[in-house]
């Protein structure tokens, strides 16, 4: 069963220094999921997307995972709140930056989420 993507609630946190990203699924569906990224793969991830042109053929999450020898679930987490954070851009499937200097800004995002970010959910 197919369970539809606007009904989700996705939230980011830092706990014992990762990226953690929770999803959970409508109400009537109750299902969720945990992963996690570690600092070290999301700064690797952000230096990825700092040295992709921003006029060129853009990354995706295979490339990036396959170039720098990194489990693909982690670059996913790290992908997607970047794109959340509006530090990458999605043209095509492909990703590009959207920021003169993603690095910088993606450790600014991660630090700004560890110190006084979101809190996991506790229901």
């Amino acid at each position: 069963m197919r369970t539809n993507l606007a009904n989700r609630d996705v939230r980011f946190y830092i706990e014992d220094g990762c990226l953690v990203r929770t999803v959970v699924g409508d109400h009537a569906d109750g299902r969720s999921y945990t992963h996690r990224c570690t600092k070290a793969v999301f700064e690797t991830v952000a230096h990825a997307i700092s040295e992709t042109p921003a006029s060129g053929e853009g990354t995706t999450l295979t490339l990036i995972a396959r170039q720098e020898n990194l489990p693909y679930t982690q670059v996913n987490v790290a992908l997607e709140f970047l794109k959340e954070r509006s530090v990458v851009d999605v043209r095509h499937r492909r990703c590009y930056p959207a920021t003169k200097d993603v690095y910088l800004d993606a450790m600014v995002e991660f630090h700004a989420l560890a110190h006084g970010g979101e809190e996991p959910r506790v229901d």
